[in-house]
């Protein structure tokens, strides 16, 4: 492009851009002078800059898809997206609101972070996974690499729990790769991944977990069907205590707000009495304000199971807690 006729000729910038960001240096190839490149960024000016050296073709905000692309030219040829932004791009959706780009980028290169491109150096680069166009930490990084840091447990609980019960991926996959990264932030999702391990599914769940344990009751068994004595299905209660037919359940006020979800608690709490099973009835509410009094009601009700001859049920354990 002739450096006299560049300005005429927008399309074939937007065309040599990566949706309209650009390097200065890329500029320069195409015949615009750095200092002309400067000076349209400046207040009044048709450009705006992102990043060191990297230029938006426009003066309003960018998108998020054009923030992705500048950190990307930031970080270099090799540099992937990982965190919260490559955990949505793998469609996961229980993530805190992140204005940062994190990339990750060999150990070898000496770059660093820039406004919202957040770098992190690694000696262990993953190989990309990528998605329109855009290369992302495999989703057991990703979340990982988003967990680690935060400095709150629920978010992490939600966030891992959303990967493992969508089969997206395994505790024990999840744990390998905490295992081979950074110890930087590594102790909440370690702590959530013990959970996890023990079969909870939810923040609510991993609440209850440690009530439970708290309560010096026998072990539990979290999220496994339930049978009767003929093999016919009855529920798959939050919690399960094995020894006496001891069913807990986690119920939000939430599910009850609709008639479908009231008639399907009726019918479940029919079916466990109908089998002789005893249940107990938590919100989600008094894991936090009342633990006490869950606990309390968590052994009154293992005393009576524990008072009236077992039931011919039937549970099918995959993990205790």
């Amino acid at each position: 492009m002739e450096r006299t006729s560049w300005s005429s000729h927008a399309d074939e910038l937007i065309n040599e851009s990566h949706d309209g960001v650009i390097r200065v240096q890329k500029l320069l190839k195409l015949g615009i002078p750095e200092s002309t490149s400067y000076k349209r960024c400046q207040p009044g000016g048709p450009w705006r800059w992102l990043l060191p050296g990297i230029i938006l073709l426009s003066t309003g905000e960018p998108t998020r898809q054009q923030q992705v692309e500048a950190a990307l030219l930031h970080g270099g040829p090799d540099a992937i997206v990982t965190g919260s932004e490559a955990a949505r791009r793998h469609e996961l959706a229980r993530l805190l609101p992140d204005p940062s780009v994190h990339l990750l980028v060999p150990h070898s290169r000496h770059i660093r972070t820039a406004g919202f491109a957040l770098v992190e150096r690694t000696i262990h680069m993953p190989e990309p996974v990528w998605r329109d166009g855009i290369p992302l930490a495999p989703l057991d990084r990703a979340v990982l690499d988003a967990a680690r840091r935060w400095r709150k447990v629920d978010p992490v609980r939600a966030l891992l729990s959303e990967a493992v019960q969508r089969g997206r991926c395994r505790p024990a996959e999840l744990l390998a790769e905490l295992n081979t990264g950074s110890r930087r932030g590594s102790a909440l999702p370690r702590r959530v991944l013990d959970e996890v391990g023990a079969g909870v599914h939810s923040v609510a769940e991993a609440h209850g977990l440690r009530l439970w344990r708290a309560s010096k009751l026998p072990k539990a068994m979290w999220n496994l069907p339930v049978y009767d004595g003929s093999g016919r299905f009855i529920a798959v209660p939050d919690a399960w205590c094995d020894d006496v037919a001891l069913a807990w359940e986690i119920d939000s006020f939430e599910w009850h707000l609709n008639a479908r979800g009231y008639a399907k608690t009726v019918a479940r709490n029919t079916r466990y009495a109908t089998a002789g099973i005893v249940v107990v009835q938590t919100l989600p509410s008094r894991l936090r304000d009342d633990p006490e009094g869950v606990i309390a009601e968590l052994r009154a009700a293992y005393s009576a199971a524990k008072a009236r001859p077992r039931p011919a049920v039937q549970a099918r354990p995959s993990s205790v807690a």
